[in-house]
């Protein structure tokens, strides 16, 4: 039993109407035939197996049809019979291949056949295929014959390279140029040709045929024939078709899109160790994963890409796509598609391209390190979506009006306040809370997460102004999204990262001495490992620049409590929270800097005697009980012998020291 032909074989158009994709060619050369304004030498250009040659045998059929010329073949006449798919060929139309027939001598004998007349047909035809190949002495030798030829014969040059076609015989031709065919239609006809095969083929599996013939008709259908050849009883499965076309699986590309949304180096470059470890070209899962970013990045500039058929997907992968384009935004996506085509760029010939690959995906983890335009977007972008989460509504026009009887009063200068009867109340909660005041001023990048939760601040406001209850200054949302202690503790490297880079010492403290305790009600509890470090956390104003490190990188603006923990030492998912004791609690001194109160004569002395030991720490270098490691001295607030102790006193501390109180003085 003899094998069937191929795909492309068995399915060559035998009229214009079946060829897809060339209408701006194929309507009208049938308009020229119908009105019987045939042209006597044509040009057909274009890519490889997009019908050039096939529309060239059309052309004969139709121009021999003994009803013709016409566009549509009667296909019952000899001459149709003969060129129709899978008949012998007429001896009337002459193929010639170009490669092999180039040369001077090649053309002077078809010179001189070409001066008889047909044996058949009404026309002798001759299709030149590969007529770029033809060398420039045998295009001179064709040129008389092309310029002026005999009644009865009829060109066609079929090229993929028109311009190495010599300008004399392209200005005696009709040039009509071919194009790939759009995916969309190339799609539809190979779902269509299964069909009439029979065949099951996956719905996921035609985008890749697709991919994989990139535009040419005969080159997606001899990877379909492939397929279809080595596919078992459940037919064209999505992983039979990604195994013999070497393409990534989508499970693959989503674990790694979700790790770099969510900033997992460890499974990202455990995919990159997959990828070698199964013997894929990392070169392959390269170009894929900017297959992928580019439909991401189509996804977020365009909302409704899916349904305007941008991208060619299954349903339930659309809806993927549209998470983890809102996950990475835009200015991310972009970013990390450049930094993939270039690393792909490079990867084309390198001995090391794991490597490549590897230093690929580091790199698009790092946006906080990138100092250009793009990694500047990608980090005002992930500001952007983490102030997403804060449910704020759209702030009214003018100044709110404060609601009769509130809790609180607003003061000439547009802040909120308590009232004085409100000040003298003792504290209601068991652990002290700290009303912080106004984000202070940064500079660099975080300038611009700043401006950003200063206009959610005054959206804010204006909500709760709505509500009639009072907001203090700078105050954002209470639940921010709904973010859980275990949220927090994972972005806590985060904060602790931009608290370095305001204060050191602040950085160290938390680092070594504090952990998360609890979030919720718009409070966050840190609990820190003994008195002296809460005391320096509190009175050294650290507080306010761990407030400030929260809204800059989660966009929160939580009221912060410090509480005593003897677990802390230092952030930690794996501990456990534990309530603290009331003896452990401290007042807040955020409070007590605003109302000064008088400081009583031992409390003073008390005062003395830390602030002579913060001088010590700064001058020796040694650490006391509760307080940071002695490497801060790049730290603004630790200047070896600039200030003296009634200076750092009266700045740390705004007291007044009456009498310096020496041990053994009189």
């Amino acid at each position: 039993m003899d094998a069937p032909l191929a795909l492309y074989r068995r399915y060559r158009p035998d009229t214009f109407e079946d060829v897809i994709g060339q209408d701006h060619v194929t309507q009208p050369l049938s308009h020229a035939l119908d009105n019987n304004r045939v042209n006597h030498a044509y040009l057909f250009s274009g890519p490889r197996g997009c019908g050039k040659t096939t529309s060239a045998r059309i052309l004969a059929r139709a121009l021999n049809c003994e009803e013709g010329p016409t566009s549509v073949p009667c296909g019952a006449c000899e001459s149709c019979v003969e060129l129709a798919r899978g008949g012998p060929g007429s001896i009337d139309v002459i193929e010639i291949d170009a490669a092999s027939h180039g040369g001077v001598d090649d053309a002077r004998d078809l010179r001189e056949r070409a001066f008889f007349s047909p044996m058949k047909s009404r026309y002798k035809v001759y299709i030149i295929d590969e007529a770029h190949m033809v060398s420039t002495q045998g295009f001179n030798a064709l040129l008389k014959l092309v310029e002026e030829p005999p009644s009865h014969i009829r060109f066609v040059f079929a090229t993929t390279e028109p311009d190495k076609v010599i300008g004399t015989i392209r200005s005696r031709t009709h040039h009509y140029p071919f194009r790939l065919v759009p995916p969309n239609i190339l799609g539809d006809y190979v779902v269509e040709l299964c069909q009439r095969e029979g065949v099951t083929v996956e719905r996921n599996v035609v985008p890749l045929v697709v991919r994989a013939g990139a535009g040419s008709v005969r080159d997606s259908l001899s990877v379909l024939d492939q397929l279809i050849g080595g596919s078992g009883p459940a037919g064209v499965t999505y992983a039979l078709a990604t195994a013999l076309l070497g393409y990534t699986p989508e499970s693959l590309l989503d674990e790694t899109v979700d790790a770099l949304a969510a900033a997992d180096g460890g499974t990202v470059f455990g995919v990159v160790d997959k990828v070698i470890e199964t013997g894929q070209d990392p070169r392959r899962f390269a170009e894929d994963l900017l297959h992928r970013l580019r439909d991401l990045v189509v996804v977020s500039a365009v909302p409704d890409a899916l349904t305007r058929g941008l991208i060619e997907m299954p349903d339930d992968q659309a809806e993927r796509l549209s998470g983890q384009a809102a996950r990475l935004g835009r200015a991310e996506l972009t970013r990390a598609a450049d930094i993939v085509s270039t690393g792909l760029t490079d990867m084309r010939g390198a001995t090391a391209p794991r490597l490549l690959l590897e230093l690929m995906c580091a790199r698009i983890l790092l946006p906080g390190l990138d100092d250009s335009a793009a990694g500047v977007g990608a980090r005002l972008d992930r500001v952007e979506r983490r102030l997403s989460v804060v449910g704020t509504s759209s702030p009214p026009i003018g100044p709110p009006t404060p609601t009769p009887g509130a809790a609180g009063t607003r003061s000439a200068g547009g802040q909120v306040g308590a009232s004085p009867a409100q000040g003298l109340q003792p504290p209601t909660s068991v652990a002290a809370r700290v009303e912080l005041p106004a984000p202070a001023p940064v500079t660099g990048d975080d300038n611009l997460a700043s401006s950003a939760a200063a206009d959610v601040s005054s959206s804010g406001d204006a909500t709760a102004a709505s509500s009639g209850r009072p907001v203090a200054s700078g105050e954002i949302s209470a639940e921010a999204g709904g973010l859980t202690v275990v949220d927090v503790r994972q972005l806590w490297p985060g904060v602790l990262a931009r608290v370095q880079n305001m204060k050191r010492y602040a950085w160290a403290l938390l680092t070594q001495n504090a952990q998360v305790m609890d979030v919720g009600g718009g409070v966050i509890t840190i609990g820190l490992v003994n008195a002296g470090a809460r005391d320096s956390f509190v009175r050294g104003g650290h507080d306010e620049i761990l407030h400030q490190a929260l809204i800059d990188e989660l966009g929160v603006d939580w009221k912060i409590e410090a509480i005593i923990d003897g677990t802390a030492g230092g952030p930690g998912p794996g501990r456990t929270a534990r309530q603290p004791e009331p003896e452990q609690l401290v007042e807040s001194s955020a409070s007590a800097r605003d109302s000064q109160p008088t400081i009583s004569a031992p409390a003073r002395a008390v005062d003395v005697e830390r602030a002579k030991e913060a001088i010590r720490l700064t001058r020796n270098g040694e650490p006391a009980e509760g307080e940071t490691p002695p490497d801060l001295r790049d730290d603004d607030d630790v200047v070896d012998d600039a200030l003296s102790s009634q200076e750092l006193l009266a700045r740390e501390l705004g007291a007044e020291v009456i009498d310096d109180i020496r041990h053994g003085s009189p």
